[in-house]
């Protein structure tokens, strides 16, 4: 392509996670032209590798099981989760446009959805708070529906795919932990790494998409069947403006640059800035260098989105309760010679794991989620020190679930003992030493943690006093899913550094997702949605899929307001 040409379209999105592929799909139904273009070579963002679930309360799906709450009941639990830090007009829109938004996607587009009515928001004990029915996730798809657009799909983070074969949460996930103890779940097991052996020699990976990855790839089967017009490894470099209004943008694609016009929009999606080491260190409190921080999202992720609505205007909001998703991820080396970074999802809440500092004391409830354990990690560390701990199980919780990225047997442990990511103690005196831990504060705590836990029971933190924390564990085991002694030799720990899913400091927007100056003005034509917006939850993780159910939503409402067409004349039949 030439360096003098240009393309135009009504609406332009940079970036191509969910809210920015919402956007357009969204836009292209409406019947706008619409333009995607991605900085890097695969396409879906943080989304591909995401666990891809969606909180969106009131959801179809959920009344379809007759789970039918008041519209206040949210707003309730919202309210009180979100504290000074609750924006009605966007709390509203959002509630008011994600059922919608889903009956949309259903009625007009290749997007599939899988109910998630047993899963709890995190703080059950919350008013409002409900045990199910506000979260849902893409259905499961073969790639080869995609054809020849699955060789742009980003494929699973390797971290938590064994052998490039992503496991769904849910039934797909006991299925594998239960393989050894249950014949079903064994031929279960069996299937699918021969479906995927099979798609792995034919292809060149698995065609049995599910989580983000599916919900990435539905997006892009729709955009494609809508006519979208999609750019990998294309950056945008600038904004075009004419006036007070944003008119498109100049990106370089092919060597050369090319500018877009959008007479309708620009739409910013480029993922937040959670690699942007400058932006860490100024907003990150535990990272005052920007390098003590290690994040799961892809490394392209470096405010790309957030620097272009700041160069015409656009204000980043400090003043929330935290900037970031945290989470704890542990690193993990490679043969050659990078690093992974593992985040901790799943076996945290097992029962038979404890998290400690480096004086062997435990800090948290380990079965809270992700961020709050982050958070109580931060609050317990000295303002000198590194935001460190060490994941604590014995051989048989290692055996059942594995240890991180150390997957239980059949896979081997031995190499990652050799690695020093896994580190092996006869007793526990032993494995503090492995860890450089107080053999002393970890017996202890040990011992006073196995004493209560003979009977189920944590009187220091609480595990599995929540319907989440219950969730989470293994219901198999009784009488408290989350809690079991460690106390079967040798004992294994893994390092756990300060890390998250992704950053909530974005742009500040209105309800309609328009980017806003610093009088609070909208900027004309330019939108911010997913991780460049200013997450809607204040800083706050009330429940999982508080990510990507906003990105969706506000994705949608965002190509309603570019094209000029009235939310409320969409042809939803959706309350």
């Amino acid at each position: 392509m030439r360096s003098d040409e240009h393309l135009d379209c009504d609406l332009l999105v940079i970036g191509s996670g969910a809210g920015g592929l919402a956007a357009a799909v969204t836009g292209a139904s409406l019947g706008l032209d619409v333009i995607v273009v991605e900085k890097e070579a695969q396409l879906g963002g943080t989304t591909a590798w995401s666990g891809g679930w969606m909180w969106i309360p009131r959801n179809p799906l959920a009344k379809a099981a007759g789970i039918v709450e008041a519209p206040e009941q949210p707003r309730l639990y919202l309210r009180h989760e979100l504290a000074d830090g609750y924006d009605a007009a966007r709390i509203d829109m959002f509630l008011e446009q994600g059922p919608r938004m889903v009956e949309f996607f259903q009625r007009e587009t290749h997007l599939a959805f899988i109910d998630g009515n047993q899963i709890p928001d995190f703080h059950g004990k919350s008013p409002g708070a409900v045990t199910g029915g506000r979260s849902l996730c893409a259905a499961a798809i073969d790639g080869r529906e995609l054809g020849p657009r699955l060789r742009d799909l980003k494929p699973p983070l390797d971290e938590v795919a064994p052998f490039g074969m992503a496991i769904a949460s849910g039934a797909d996930l006991r299925y594998f932990l239960n393989a050894r103890s249950s014949l079903a779940s064994f031929r279960h097991v069996a299937r699918r790494l021969a479906r995927h052996l099979v798609d792995m020699l034919r292809f060149g990976r698995g065609m049995h998409l599910v989580n983000g990855n599916a919900l990435v790839a539905r997006l892009l089967k729709s955009a494609d069947a809508l006519g979208v017009r999609i750019m990998p490894a294309a950056p945008a470099r600038s904004l075009l403006s004419e006036g007070a209004r944003i008119t498109g943008a100049r990106v370089v694609h092919d060597g050369a640059t090319l500018e877009i016009r959008a007479r309708r929009g620009v739409v910013l999606a480029c993922g937040g800035f959670p690699h942007d080491t400058a932006r860490k260190a100024a907003l990150f409190a535990h990272a005052p260098s920007g390098h003590e921080h290690w994040s799961a999202a892809p490394a392209g992720n470096t405010g790309d989105g957030i620097r272009l609505g700041e160069s015409v205007g656009g204000e980043l909001r400090t003043d929330l309760s935290d900037p970031g998703a945290w989470a704890p991820v542990s690193l993990v080396p490679h043969r050659d010679g990078s690093v992974g970074h593992f985040p901790h999802l799943i076996e945290r809440a097992k029962p038979g794991l404890i998290m400690v500092r480096s004086d062997g004391t435990r800090f948290a409830n380990e079965a809270n989620s992700y961020h709050d354990v982050m958070k109580a990690l931060f609050a317990a560390t000295p303002a000198s020190a590194p935001a460190e701990a060490w994941a604590i199980c014995d051989a048989k919780f290692l055996k059942r679930y594995g240890l991180g990225r150390v997957r239980p047997p059949p896979f081997p442990i031995t190499p990652w003992i050799r690695n020093g990511y896994l580190k092996r103690g006869a007793s526990i005196e032993a494995l503090a030493r492995a860890c450089d831990i107080s053999a002393e504060g970890l017996k202890a705590t040990i011992g006073h943690y196995n004493r209560f836990a003979a009977h189920g029971e944590d009187p220091a933190f609480g595990r599995g006093d929540t319907p989440y924390n219950r969730v989470q564990g293994d219901t198999a085991h009784l009488p408290n899913p989350c809690v079991a002694p460690v106390d079967a030799g040798p004992f294994y720990a893994v390092k756990i550094v300060a890390g998250s899913l992704g950053t909530f400091a974005g742009l500040n927007t209105d309800e309609h997702a328009r980017v806003l100056d610093a009088q609070e003005r909208p900027i004309d034509g330019l939108y911010a949605v997913g991780n460049d917006m200013s997450s809607i939850m204040a800083g706050r993780y009330p429940s999982g899929g508080i990510t990507l159910g906003p990105a969706m939503t506000f994705g949608y409402i965002a190509a309603h307001h570019a094209g000029g067409i009235p939310l409320k004349n969409n042809r939803s039949a959706a309350a």
